[in-house]
């Protein structure tokens, strides 16, 4: 097993700055239209703003689709303001504070390391030839580049083990 470790702080996430362009992660998700409920958490988790700065920033984005696929009530649940601190850890989970495209995956198993600020921060890629796994979600489609990084759509929430 390879680890593919990324020396950028979490803090990186919140830094604000610069002056974000119409395509950014966010907009590029908006207008994709199958990311609303990412987008609502990401809103909810104050974390917008940040997937909307200069990255460069890899996010591993379910579908409304998965969401829609977790247990019922889990994601109003997690909209609670008083569950701000678990939306984050679960948002953050989803993201590299680095830009990494499909084919810089190498084949075989890598420990990439998330934007998540601690215990379980770091997500299993598997690429093989039939296709590339994160933490057992199927990416379906890959590469959908943004001004601030990229987008890898998949099919289900993944979830920190703590």
């Amino acid at each position: 097993m390879r680890k593919l470790t990324i020396g950028i702080a979490t803090a990186a996430l919140f830094a604000l700055g610069g002056v974000a362009n119409a395509a950014n992660i966010v907009e590029t998700a908006k207008n994709a239209g199958s990311f609303n409920t990412l987008l609502a958490a990401a809103e909810a988790a104050g974390l917008a703003e940040a997937l909307s700065a200069p990255g460069p920033l890899t996010v591993f984005a379910p579908t409304d689709e998965a969401f829609a696929a977790l247990p019922d009530g889990t994601v109003e649940n997690l909209l609670k303001p008083e569950n701000k601190d678990q939306l984050v850890a679960i948002l953050t989970y989803h993201v590299v504070g680095q830009k990494i495209m499909a084919d810089d995956i190498p084949d075989d198993t890598t420990e990439v390391e998330t934007l998540k600020s601690d215990g379980d921060t770091t997500v299993t890629v598997v690429k093989t030839s039939t296709g590339v796994t994160v933490d057992g979600a199927n990416v379906v489609t890959a590469d959908v580049a943004a001004d601030n990084g990229v987008i890898h759509v998949i099919d289900k929430v993944i979830m920190p083990s703590d």
